[in-house]
């Protein structure tokens, strides 16, 4: 696969934190979710630019349940959230942390926190509300630099990192999905999200292999 000049190129760690992986097994644990640290990281290496993203959550948001039974479903209340789930990322916590290997949000070129306000559980980085008209400035900040094509990665496949990409293919930025570096939660959600990807527009590649091949 080709693609262009390094300055063109971001890349966007999606949600990559210890919640989302057998490290916190009480939250909501992708299986081999921190196994995804090395393959991001040589992924940042073929960009200019490195975004990322973090849940950050309140213990009491509205969307809170302790009935695993209720997990995933709908039937919360507000314009915002659409589904319970467990208490996860919030921060000071383990679960909190990026995933082993990963940089300090600070080293980062632009980073997001989603997620904070107790009725809003988003799932894209590039907006704070469902109804994708409160941007969270990615948009913006990519479009300011020039940037054509984004590498995604992250936790998890079927949900935030899906929303994501298709946020930025939207937006106007061709998007190459980095199998090597993200993994999701159910087989079938997962082949619904690839499915619902290509037919956006969005691009696949295994590994970083293709494209330093390409280079």
């Amino acid at each position: 696969m080709k693609i262009p000049e390094k300055q063109k190129i971001a890349s966007f760690d999606v949600d990559s934190q210890k919640t989302f992986t057998p490290l916190c097994p009480d939250e909501l644990p992708v299986r081999e979710g921190d196994k995804i640290g090395p393959e991001l990281n040589r992924q940042a290496g073929l960009a200019a630019y490195r975004l990322g993203s973090k849940d950050s959550h309140s213990p009491k948001a509205v969307w809170v349940t302790e009935d695993p039974d209720m997990v995933g479903k709908p039937g919360v209340e507000g314009d915002n959230v659409e589904e319970h789930w467990p208490v996860h990322a919030v921060p000071g916590t383990e679960g909190f942390g990026l995933v082993p290997g990963l940089p300090r949000p600070a080293d980062y070129d632009f980073f997001v926190w989603k997620g904070v306000e107790l009725d809003m559980h988003p799932y894209g980085a590039c907006y704070h509300d469902i109804g994708e008209n409160m941007s969270t400035g990615v948009i913006e900040w990519l479009e300011a630099r020039g940037v054509t094509h984004v590498l995604v990665g992250g936790l998890a496949t079927d949900f935030c990192v899906w929303a994501t990409a298709r946020q930025l293919q939207q937006a106007g930025f061709q998007v190459i999905l980095n199998r090597a570096a993200t993994r999701g939660i159910a087989e079938e959600s997962i082949a619904q999200a690839l499915e619902a990807m290509e037919q956006a527009g969005i691009r696949f590649i295994d590994s970083c292999d293709e494209l330093e091949r390409a280079a």
